[in-house]
């Protein structure tokens, strides 16, 4: 990030800085408000592929999916990489363009070396056989990647891998085959990125509930009402800096 803010002034690159720091603290718990910040660092710094980024990002997270889509669209002309086809793909999944999905997942799986990448790329695929009615079909290209692996998995995208087979072996209800699944995924992941552990939990009939009450201090005035405020400057966005992200966001579309 800091190399790409060093094209820009002093104090443009402490506020366009500002606001990428945000995305990821705030993604998870308050998407929306990550998608503003992102937006105010994309509209002052709109040809760094680090806002593209953290907009598209942040869009998907929020379920703002043709903004997401367009965005991701962008990256991939500014930067080359095909990387993002795998987010692409899901994009175009959750607005029920499925055989624009799958024309690019077959195109993407050509242009995709990253390992990683590839797994993310199956996996959405398969997401999208299973929305156009295809579980079988979905869980045969999952199947065929665990047995006869076309090139070495990293071990969290084997963990990946096997989290997504074992979900739709659980939705075809094979309790026993996803259970084994979500083992082996859980064995893979320590750092428990995927729900492999949380399912297993599920499925052993283990619950846990969460009183908050009890890690509240009665003798503390906790004042939140400020929580979701932006720096003053988050408003002050320069009219030619707008239009011009917009003619640009218009060419791509």
């Amino acid at each position: 990030m800091k190399a790409e803010l060093k094209s820009l002034s002093s104090e443009m690159a402490q506020i366009v800085g500002a606001h990428l720091m945000m995305v990821p603290l705030l993604i998870d718990d308050d998407p929306e408000l990550a998608y503003r910040h992102a937006e105010a660092a994309r509209c002052r710094a709109a040809r760094l592929p680090i806002t593209r980024e953290a907009t598209a990002e942040a869009a998907y997270a929020a379920g703002m999916f043709e903004e997401a889509l367009t965005q991701f669209k962008t990256l991939r002309r500014m930067t080359g990489s095909p990387d993002v086809i795998p987010a692409m793909v899901d994009c175009l999944r959750a607005l029920g363009k499925y055989r624009e999905a799958l024309e690019l997942a077959d195109s993407g799986s050509r242009e995709i070396e990253d390992p990683s990448m590839a797994i993310e790329l199956l996996i959405v695929t398969a997401g999208v056989r299973v929305d156009m009615g295809q579980r079988e079909e979905g869980m045969r290209l999952l199947r065929r990647e665990i047995e006869r692996p076309t090139m070495r998995h990293p071990q969290l995208a084997q963990a990946r891998l096997l989290f997504a087979y074992g979900d739709l072996l659980s939705q075809a209800g094979d309790t026993a085959g996803a259970y084994h699944c979500f083992s082996i995924a859980a064995s893979l992941d320590p750092s428990e990125t995927t729900a492999a552990f949380s399912r297993l939990d599920e499925m052993d009939g283990v619950t846990f509930e969460l009183d908050e009450s009890e890690f509240v201090d009665e003798d503390t005035d906790i004042d939140d009402s400020d929580d979701d405020e932006l720096p003053e400057d988050f408003e002050e966005i320069e009219d030619s800096e707008e239009i011009e992200d917009s003619e640009e966001d218009g060419e791509e579309a």
